[in-house]
């Protein structure tokens, strides 16, 4: 009874301790109650919060904190939807998403106005309103998408494209709407308009990067980072508001800006996919529910026909944009129902239309009631529709997405069952393991998710110190791992001589990658380079990688990437490919390749493949190349292939190479690339000299990239 005494349990629930365990008992048992019965737990957090909304048993009430922290995660959306596109494919399906955009924007509108003016009476000004809620679509089941990982697929990206053109356009009409409304609709105001936005495009797009890219590069405080990130989201969200439109488009904006600084494999995409996931975005289901009355379709009839208007105008107008979308760029048919269950939810911009528009009066009656621009009948339709529309994109996402994710995985298998992936990174110095095992989750396929090692050689006289400075490194390489989902699996080894014990562990594990990292304060030292050649480029049957790291990956821009001539008749270089392919894919890098002409050729073929962005320049001799990398702007690195004397590939001036890399790049990332030379014991490591069988691993390429 005390407790009692303690807090007022009367309804709705004042409490915060109270109110925010309610919360966090739906988000935890939402999931494990509705997956059970296959209903997507977005949905069940949407009826959760009508239960206990205002308009269900008034538990909580809708407050501003339940606003506040629904509103990050509304943001939250539509930033993960910006900072997990990639880039290279969005840049070549910016006309598919524009095509998408045009057409889930005009035929609703359409629908939407014809039923407004003819069916329902509303005035012009108003039926183009009315028409304009349905054009705009809320991502409600992106992250469901995501979770399945298939973010990547076509659909998704022209959904997510045409998502920020419809929700720009639809928004701009509102913002028109309310200046005709109020008279304000001139010269001055387009002029206002246009070049408030254009501003604030291009601060957010050019200016942002630019300080992201130098924040990560002066702060390595975790948590300072993600801080960071939640003010870049408010910030882009603030400048949008000014510039007249809706907070939204700015996070989505920021999500584009910070696309190539936070890797997709990063510890700090983790961080923030995490947080977004677990609270934020399902405050914002929750807090969405609760605008949903159900007593409202009963009092009225009128209400009910305008909520049927709305269903008719904005379910089958995205479902007719959806399948013109799918028949005019020859999608598959489950492609199609994925683009019509992410853009058929409308939530957030069709909520902020009906709120904007019912909250302006034009005149009143003559008992004095307000004649509104938007009735209530339209406001309460508008919640059927969130409920309708959400159910309808949880359940047709779920299904296709599912049925994508599994035909993916069928398409991989062939492409990665012989293509073995064990990571092993050699961890000796304090100050490179962080920059090691980044490089080493970067490279790595998607799939592989356990089979990286971090090894530690203790060769001094095994005292105490020396076994517990190898535990503190490959326990700080284990945790910074984890910190992007990333099991690492540590290994102790004692042995007299460091070479022999990492080519042992080579061996044991079967290792096909070796990363070894540049102390920055000796560079490639007499030692260093004579351990290298005389020991660890001894093992025929692995890639060697030698990385110095000056500066965060997240933080390059372009790799300049350089391969010598008859390379690609070394038996690794496909797989040591594959290596670059992944730091462009999971970064987002631009990788500009300097080799022949008839590499570049078949290089370029591949490139279509893989959905890299790419340039490609002719380097005639290898000193054109030395040349090219000793000039490197800043926020540009390089990659080199290189060839052990005795290889195809091998060219005489590649001795001179760590003397070049000590006097010009010691303020700049670059990696050596070491192919592996063996074939006789690995038969699907073969060399590979014609068109079609650089057409096949183009091929494998691309599923790997799955």
């Amino acid at each position: 009874m005390h407790l009692l005494s303690i807090h007022n349990l009367s309804l709705p629930i004042e409490d915060p301790v109270l109110k925010f365990l309610l919360v966090l008992i739906i988000i935890l048992a939402a999931p494990l109650l509705l997956n059970k019965i296959k209903v997507p737990h977005l949905l069940g957090l949407i009826i959760a919060g009508a239960v206990i909304g205002p308009n269900g048993f008034n538990v909580l009430a809708r407050d501003s904190s339940i606003v506040v922290t629904g509103t990050t995660g509304l943001l939250y959306i539509m930033f993960l939807a910006g900072l997990e596109i990639d880039m290279g494919d969005f840049k070549r399906n910016k006309w598919k998403s524009l095509t998408f955009g045009i057409y889930t924007f005009i035929v609703p509108f359409i629908l939407g106005y014809l039923g407004a003016y003819y069916l329902l009476g509303f005035s012009v000004l108003t039926s183009v309103l009315f028409a304009s809620l349905f054009s705009s679509h809320t991502l409600i089941a992106y992250p469901l998408v995501s979770k399945l990982g298939i973010a990547k697929n076509p659909a998704v990206n022209i959904t997510v494209g045409g998502t920020m053109i419809t929700d720009i356009l639809a928004l701009l009409v509102l913002a028109v709407i309310v200046g005709m409304s109020q008279g304000d609709v001139g010269a001055e105001f387009w002029v206002k308009l246009s070049v408030s936005f254009i501003i604030f495009g291009l601060i957010v797009l050019f200016l942002f990067p630019l300080i992201g890219r130098w924040f990560f590069k002066k702060v390595d405080d975790k948590i300072s980072q993600y801080i960071f990130v939640l003010v870049m989201i408010y910030l882009a969200a603030l400048l949008a508001e000014l510039a007249g439109v809706e907070a939204i488009i700015g996070a989505f904006f920021a999500g584009l800006a910070l696309n190539r600084l936070i890797p997709h494999t990063s510890s700090l995409m983790n961080r923030v996919e995490f947080v977004g996931n677990a609270i934020f975005i399902p405050f914002f289901l929750i807090s969405v529910g609760m605008l949903i009355d159900f007593k409202a379709f009963f009092k009225s009839w009128e209400t009910l026909e305008v909520a049927g208007i709305m269903l008719v105008a904005s379910i089958g107008g995205k479902y007719i944009s959806a399948v013109a979308t799918q028949k005019t760029f020859r999608l598959s048919k489950e492609e199609g129902k994925l683009i019509f269950g992410l853009s058929s939810a409308s939530a957030a911009a069709t909520l902020a239309s009906v709120m904007v528009g019912y909250n302006i009066i034009l005149s009143e009656t003559e008992t004095g009631e307000p004649i509104r621009l938007l009735n209530e009948h339209v406001l309460n339709g508008s919640i059927l529709l969130i409920l309708v529309s959400c159910t309808i994109s949880s359940f047709v996402s779920m299904a296709s997405a599912q049925k994508i994710a599994e035909q993916d995985n069928e398409d991989t298998v062939s492409g990665t069952s012989h293509e073995e992936e064990n990571i092993l990174l050699a961890v000796n110095y304090e100050a490179t393991v962080e920059r090691t095992v980044n490089l080493g989750i970067l490279i790595k396929a998607h799939s592989n998710t356990d089979n990286i090692f971090a090894l530690n050689i203790i060769n001094e006289d095994k005292n105490e110190s020396s076994v517990k400075n190898a535990e503190k490194l490959l326990h700080q390489a284990t945790v910074t791992a984890a910190a992007a989902d990333v099991q690492m699996q540590p290994l102790k080894r004692y042995d007299n001589d460091v070479i022999n014990g990492v080519n042992n562990v080579i061996k044991e594990q079967k290792i096909t990658d070796l990363i070894i990292a540049v102390n920055d304060d000796k560079g490639f030292s007499p030692s260093f380079v004579y351990n290298l050649y005389n020991g660890y480029l001894q093992n025929d049957d692995v890639n060697v990688l030698v990385y110095h790291a000056a500066q965060p990956l997240s933080t390059v821009k372009r790799y300049a990437v350089m391969i010598p001539e008859n390379a690609h008749q070394e038996p690794g270089f496909f797989h040591a490919l594959l290596r670059v392919w992944n730091i462009a894919r999971n970064s987002g890098a631009v990788m500009v390749f300097y080799a022949s002409e008839k590499l570049l050729d078949i290089l370029q073929k591949i490139t279509k493949k893989a959905n890299i962005e790419a340039e490609f320049i002719i380097m005639n001799a290898w000193k054109d190349g030395e040349q090219t990398a000793a000039r490197l702007k800043e926020d540009e690195a390089l990659i080199l292939f290189m060839a052990k004397r005795g290889m195809t590939s091998y060219i005489p001036r590649m001795r001179l190479i760590p003397e070049l890399l000590n006097r010009s790049l010691a303020d700049k990332n670059y990696l050596l690339i070491f192919p592996y030379s063996a074939s006789e014991d690995h038969p699907e490591k073969r060399s590979v000299g014609n068109h079609d069988d650089f057409m096949e691993i183009g091929n494998v390429i691309k599923k790997i990239f799955k």
